[in-house]
């Protein structure tokens, strides 16, 4: 069935001489695999450089019901970025988001307001005229609202610990090793409150910042299926001082 649908890439790479499979998170129909035939012509409406990391697309696909790889028709951009694949701090980013999301939505079926978050997102960093040393971090950690496991802050008081497996603060330490103790508890609540309007006032030095990162990445872990280690996380910790 021709399905019309947005699009996020989130990886590709070449299959045989001509063709390439790319890895998509749709507004429509969630996560799916697309094989593409590389254009033979300047002309030809399916351009290589539509299918690099997180371009937005517009795309037409023949989707089947049970098949692997789906046929993609047609595809145009939906958002051109004015900075995002041309200043490098900002491609270093949106290449490890490209790489955490491409296994953090692994399996994800239709999700349109976890598409439109990442879509935002984007958009906002690509426009970011101020520091983005805290973008990933808040990403991250508001990301998890739409994967179904956002810690519940409600239940913070001075002194608890934070159950990672729970997504829960408690009085006590609990009787396995994924937790935080009190002081990084109390920042993990401080934490939470960023968003990006706001993270340019949170100061925080390279050890928190890297300290948070692996936080937040353990987390993920302990909620989803498989989640290795990524290859773009060194990168990105040498990006801020």
């Amino acid at each position: 069935m021709l399905t019309k649908t947005e699009a996020v890439v989130l990886h590709s790479f070449k299959y045989g001489e001509a063709r390439l499979i790319v890895e998509m998170f749709t507004r429509q129909e969630g996560r799916l695999s697309f094989i593409v035939q590389l254009p033979k012509t300047p002309r030809s409406k399916l351009k290589k450089q539509f299918f690099q990391p997180l371009t937005l697309l517009e795309v037409v696909a023949d989707l089947r019901p049970n098949a692997q790889l789906q046929k993609l028709k047609d595809a145009r951009l939906l958002a051109p970025f004015t900075s995002l694949p041309f200043e490098p701090v900002k491609l270093s980013i949106s290449l490890f988001l490209a790489e955490f999301l491409y296994h953090a939505t692994k399996g994800e079926q239709q999700n349109a307001p976890l598409f439109d978050y990442i879509v935002s997102s984007l958009q906002w960093l690509d426009n970011c005229q101020q520091s983005t040393a805290n973008f990933h971090l808040v990403f991250l950690m508001r990301l998890n609202r739409f994967l179904g496991f956002y810690p519940n802050l409600e239940d913070y008081r001075p002194g608890s610990f934070f159950d990672l497996r729970t997504s829960g603060f408690c009085g006590s330490a609990p009787m396995h090793h994924d937790f935080l103790a009190p002081a990084e508890a109390e920042k993990l609540q401080l934490m939470m409150r960023m968003d990006y309007a706001t993270m340019h006032l949170f100061a925080l030095s390279r050890h928190d910042r890297q300290r948070l990162l692996d936080v937040a990445l353990t987390y993920y872990r302990l909620h989803l299926p498989v989640f290795p280690e990524l290859r773009s996380l060194p990168v990105l910790q040498e990006l801020y001082d």
